[in-house]
């Protein structure tokens, strides 16, 4: 059930992507696609979807790009 302080943003583009990164040896990291997240349409919070969770290594949640991956 939703409410309308829950609503989120009908768009299917996500404002985010979530990244799995495990440094490397070149100091640079392994950087892996594990998710997207939705921005709220009153912009108070996120809707996460994680598809894998890493054992080790670090989550960053970044701006989505339109660059290609």
């Amino acid at each position: 059930m939703t409410t309308t302080d829950q609503k989120i943003t009908a768009s299917k583009t996500p404002s985010h992507i979530a990244y799995h990164v495990k440094d490397g040896n070149s100091g640079k990291g392994f950087w892996t696609r594990i998710g997207a997240a939705w921005a709220h349409a009153d912009g108070n919070g996120f809707n996460i979807q994680i598809d894998v969770i890493p054992l080790d290594g670090h989550i960053k949640l970044r701006v989505a790009s339109e660059k290609s991956e």
